[in-house]
């Protein structure tokens, strides 16, 4: 896609949700994450996407496909990437590189009860390499910027999102 497609799709998004701001909140697509044996499971969203995860072997996974957590990271990597690109169209900069790796810290005793400290990340750090021809540095930190206040993901982790969870007993 090219930047004056993004533009122009994203000039018209921006206008609707500002003739109707009462259509911006919105139920997003459901996960649904069915179990396929062991420790491994497909999820399966909208328009037929699918997503396999397992755990590793040394928890009794068969380590055949990335844990949650890496998903996790994968997601931040590519909500931030991905809105980094958004605004680099919106603003007419044409990248010519960009690549977002993110890692964290975690303890695993946490996720197995052993210790009282969160089973999730304890820090999540993102490294943003970006070029593009004819804009400065300080054009780029502020598709940065922007993008990293504008990410669902990053906005995800980094604030308390209230989680409901409903069980359903039987068959």
């Amino acid at each position: 896609m090219s930047n004056s497609h993004i533009r122009e799709a994203l000039a018209g998004v921006i206008e609707h949700f500002t003739q109707h701001p009462e259509l911006g909140l919105m139920t997003d697509s459901t996960a649904v994450a069915v179990w396929q044996g062991g420790l491994r499971f497909q999820t399966e969203g909208p328009s037929g996407a699918t997503l396999v995860s397992e755990m590793p072997k040394a928890v009794g996974g068969g380590g055949s496909a990335p844990t949650p957590g890496w998903l996790l990271r994968a997601a931040l990597a590519n909500c931030n990437a991905s809105m980094i690109a958004l605004r680099a169209a919106q603003a007419g900069i044409t990248l010519t590189r960009l690549e977002v790796t993110v890692d964290s810290d975690s303890n695993d005793r946490g996720l197995l009860g052993l210790a009282e400290v969160p089973p999730g990340p304890l820090r999540v750090r993102a490294h943003v390499r970006l070029a593009a021809d004819g804009a400065s540095a300080e054009q780029l930190q502020a598709l940065v910027d922007w993008a990293e206040q504008h990410s669902p993901v990053a906005d995800a982790l980094r604030r308390a999102v209230p989680l409901g969870t409903t069980v359903e007993i039987g068959r």
